[in-house]
């Protein structure tokens, strides 16, 4: 089976968080890139409460095979009790941006 690029989206209480995962991810080969889209206000039922919050959102183009050990490492530094962290398939796109991608996450 071809691997495939993913997308996983997360979010970060802060932009220093964000940042220093993002980094992380990177260096170690697991994403070609992250990007970091600061000043989002995310309203949320937690434990029966309504919540509010600003927050970060950070977007890592990865490939499919890889995706478990990005979310395993998303967990391991995140300080959220429960991070937000979903893999959305990738239908399509500029092939040579799809390219890039699988070839910055070769292994």
């Amino acid at each position: 089976m071809k691997d495939e690029p993913v997308l996983l989206y997360t979010t970060y209480p802060s932009l220093v968080e964000a940042e220093k995962s993002g980094r992380k991810i990177v260096e170690a080969g697991l994403a070609a890139c992250v990007n970091i889209v600061p000043g989002m206000r995310s309203i949320y039922r937690w434990k029966g409460a309504i919540e509010a919050a600003d927050e970060v959102v950070m977007i890592v183009k990865t490939r499919a095979s890889l995706a478990e050990r990005v979310t395993a490492a998303l967990r391991a530094d995140h300080s959220y009790e429960t991070p937000a962290i979903l893999v959305l398939s990738v239908s399509g796109g500029n092939q040579s941006f799809i390219d890039w991608i699988l070839a910055e996450t070769e292994h």
